[in-house]
């Protein structure tokens, strides 16, 4: 699986990273125990959901993690809140990760931000 990141996902990581300071393993986990397992091995662990209308293709999906486990807020497993959306291109076996947030900030992910990225990437 190849993973990429968008500029706006960065700034956001960056952000979150200094409150988190375990985010980088984190995401690294969530990456090979849910992403990978999800989309190549069909095993679903009930933490990975698909958006619905943002205009979902055989060549281009989105989704939202939301069991996300991070070490940083111990207690909480994986009702940590924080969410990770990023879009799936299922051909080229690529994850590119569009946004990451935490919940008590941020309620839902940003839609206007998926749109963006469907204009960027030339798929509408």
């Amino acid at each position: 699986m190849n993973y990429e990141e968008t500029e706006k996902f960065i700034r956001d990581f960056k952000k979150l990273l200094k409150k988190f300071s375990s985010l980088d393993d984190d995401l690294d986990i969530n990456k090979k125990y849910r992403i990978e397992l999800f989309h190549l091995k069909n095993i679903d662990s009930r933490s990975i959901f698909e958006i619905q209308g943002v205009g979902n293709s055989v060549e281009l999906q989105f989704f939202k993690i939301k069991k996300f486990q991070c070490k940083s807020l111990k207690g909480r497993g994986a009702k940590s809140g924080i969410r990770v959306i990023y879009a799936y291109f299922p051909a080229e076996q690529k994850i590119m990760f569009i946004e990451i947030y935490f919940k008590a900030k941020q309620e839902n992910e940003n839609r206007q931000r998926i749109t963006d990225f469907l204009k960027e990437c030339g798929a509408n």
